[in-house]
């Protein structure tokens, strides 16, 4: 995973009657963003664990058949009550990165090591109107960042241009951690060609793209559209090449 930029398409814009046809169709990418949701922690049901295990297993079935070499791997995105009960169990199915919600967390340090103990990269989210103070004093307990730009629930959502301070505020404090301790920090809600250059600009070297990518006449040039926006704007500001 050496892009200076990463892009992870998310399966909720994918056809769920072709899902390995949609995942097989973005296998470029850096990650498979893989949204869990319960109807509690927010207003929509999606996939849960039989699922789940079953895209990791066809995610690893692409990456030995990639002719690139490209290691594509999965990130499950818990929006999930109580996910200190239910993270571990997609950590011990083979995600290669969980995240869940820090304010969903009742101990979200203690679970982010859990985590990393079981082999898995270990992700917090932060909603729009959640503020980024509460964790930068335990940034380098965690992989990656996940600052949501929009209301987390549904995908197409309008992308909000207000959590640009926010991201911009977290890549400071990151850059003061030792390059082998800073966290990716990625974005999720309304990213595309048209809006990338802006969240890399401000700090983001990642970001979640899902109507953007499956919206696209070719998903795999999308993704490649998207990740060079994003790394050229991302190395003119923050000068990292």
């Amino acid at each position: 995973m050496d892009n200076i930029f990463k892009v992870a398409p998310s399966i909720l814009s994918a056809d769920f009657c072709n899902l390995q046809r949609d995942l097989e169709l973005v296998s470029n990418s850096d990650f498979v963003h893989i949204d869990v949701m319960d109807y509690h922690f927010v207003p929509n049901l999606t996939i849960g664990e039989p699922v789940v295990e079953r895209i990791i297993e066809v995610v690893n079935d692409i990456n030995e058949k990639n002719a690139n070499n490209c290691e594509l791997l999965t990130d499950v995105h818990l929006m999930i009550e109580d996910p200190d009960r239910w993270a571990e169990n997609y950590a011990k199915m083979g995600a290669s990165s969980v995240t869940f919600h820090y304010r969903a967390a009742a101990a979200p340090v203690r679970l982010a090591r859990r985590l990393r103990e079981l082999g898995s990269r270990a992700a917090v989210s932060l909603r729009p109107a959640e503020s980024a103070h509460g964790i930068i004093e335990v940034l380098d307990e965690f992989d990656m960042i996940l600052v949501m730009t929009v209301e987390p629930g549904f995908g197409g959502q309008k992308f909000l241009e207000s959590q640009m301070s926010k991201i911009r505020f977290l890549r400071e404090a990151v850059e003061k951690l030792e390059p082998n301790k800073r966290p990716i920090l990625q974005v999720d809600g309304g990213v595309s060609r048209t809006t990338v250059q802006l969240v890399a600009a401000s700090g983001a070297d990642a970001t979640v793209a899902g109507s953007a990518v499956y919206g696209a006449q070719d998903p795999r040039e999308e993704v490649e559209v998207i990740r060079n926006l994003g790394a050229k704007a991302f190395t003119e500001n923050w000068g990292r090449l």
